[in-house]
């Protein structure tokens, strides 16, 4: 019974220091631009189209008239 209250505590700890952070800091949650290809790694997708940000990413390097290397198989 004492490791079930232990875990309580410890978890009530955490929420509240993220709460805290996020009073002080005043920023929402979001998702990291990138995702896995940010570290280096090839990303692995099997969507048809890309999503918004990379969409924009592409029109815009094509409107430069060059590539960086971002491959999309359709």
């Amino acid at each position: 019974m004492k490791t079930l209250f232990l875990t309580f505590g410890i978890f009530l700890l955490v929420i509240l220091g993220m709460a805290v952070g996020y009073i002080f800091s005043k920023r929402s949650i979001k998702g990291s631009c990138g995702g896995i290809s940010a570290l280096g790694m090839e990303k692995m997708c099997d969507c048809d189209t890309p999503c918004g940000t990379l969409q924009k990413k592409l029109d815009a390097e094509k409107a430069a008239g060059g590539s960086k290397g971002i491959v999309i198989d359709q």
